[in-house]
């Protein structure tokens, strides 16, 4: 695993997507949220929590966004 964003990202229909601002934002969100998981993670392992618990508390978070497409 990475903190590195991906070499492509792929469409809806899985073809990468290829405009060049949308590879910009999409980069630039990656390395906030990359550096924002880390400060959270550090801060929750120094301060005692579990780090495979942590873990598992970010990947919930994850998959527990609701997706932009089902908002009505």
């Amino acid at each position: 695993m990475s903190l590195a964003p991906p070499d492509s990202w792929p469409g809806a229909d899985g073809a990468p997507l290829s405009c060049r601002e949308k590879l910009k934002v999409l980069a630039e969100n990656h390395a906030e949220l990359a550096q924002v998981m880390r400060d959270a993670f550090e801060d929750a392992v120094l301060m005692g929590v579990d780090e495979a618990a942590m873990r598992r508390i970010l990947g919930e978070l994850v998959q527990a966004l609701p997706s932009p497409k089902r908002r009505g």
